[in-house]
């Protein structure tokens, strides 16, 4: 029985794992569907929202956030339309809103619902900072990061039934621990966990939403060199903070990312040339 079981999701694992990330190319393992996703998150943007002080529209800095975000989101729109697959923004519906907080930092969720604090405004300094940002946090949506860590915290979990997986109260026999998998990875407010498996696939995808996200902001018109000036400025602002190890981080070094950053702004120049 064990051995039939454990023989289904290996199974159902090479069936749903034939994806690939945009422009990285990467293969990933999606188990969970887009509309669950996006649904799930966009209850979770509502309840954020409802109890976060959220920024005027007639706002100067939440019309800037407005406009970037804009900006990028039709410029991941242009690129899948470019290859021929339109389809796989389905179920985004582009949300950008500016929120009183003075952490430096800034989310996108599955299905185009992104939040910039204010605190990262003075760190961003112009638009082509914000939309470094915004672009990086766009790219793990679009890249389904978010799906690909529920589902490798369902296979760690074992939430697998029957070869199918599902959210929160959809799974009836283990609502708790499903939930829990969306807590652990979407909460923005909880700290990071301490698997270092998890954080390893961490790192992997912060620079895969760096590449990304060059690409889109130079698609949007925004100078690709510029990520590489506010990844400067951020290693500054940073630079006396009690920072973790590289090894028990989910984010590269500020020199490691601002390394990859250069060896990529050819291919990112290229765009920003043809657009």
């Amino acid at each position: 029985m064990k051995r039939t079981f454990a023989l289904g999701i290996v199974l159902a694992t090479t069936i749903w794992a034939c994806s690939r990330v945009p422009i990285s190319n990467r293969n990933q393992l999606l188990l969970v569907s887009d509309a669950e996703m996006n649904q799930q998150a966009l209850v979770s943007y509502k309840q954020f929202l409802d109890t976060n002080k959220v920024i005027s529209n007639s706002n100067a800095n939440t019309q800037m956030v407005k406009r970037v975000g804009e900006r990028i989101a039709a410029a991941a729109t242009k690129y899948f339309n470019d290859i021929k697959h339109p389809e796989y923004l389905d179920g985004y519906n582009w949300e950008f809103n500016l929120v009183q907080d003075n952490q430096v930092n800034a989310w996108c969720m599955p299905g185009g619902k992104v939040v910039v604090y204010t605190g990262l405004i003075p760190v961003a300094q112009t638009e082509a900072g914000l939309a470094t940002v915004m672009g990086h946090e766009i790219s793990h949506a679009i890249a389904k990061h978010g799906s690909e860590r529920v589902s490798q915290q369902y296979v760690a979990q074992g939430l697998l039934t029957g070869g199918q997986v599902a959210l929160g109260v959809a799974n009836a026999n283990k609502p708790t621990q499903a939930r829990n998998v969306w807590s652990t990875v979407f909460n923005v407010a909880a700290p990071i966990g301490a698997n270092l498996a998890i954080l390893r696939y961490s790192r992997q995808h912060e620079s895969e939403a760096d590449h990304l996200g060059l690409i889109f902001m130079a698609m949007a018109g925004y100078d690709p060199k510029e990520a590489v000036t506010f990844w400067g400025r951020m290693a500054e602002a940073s630079k006396n903070a009690q920072k973790p190890p590289v090894l028990l981080s989910s984010h590269p070094s500020d020199q490691q990312r601002i390394n990859d950053l250069k060896k990529l702004l050819p291919e990112a120049e290229k765009y920003y040339a043809r657009r």
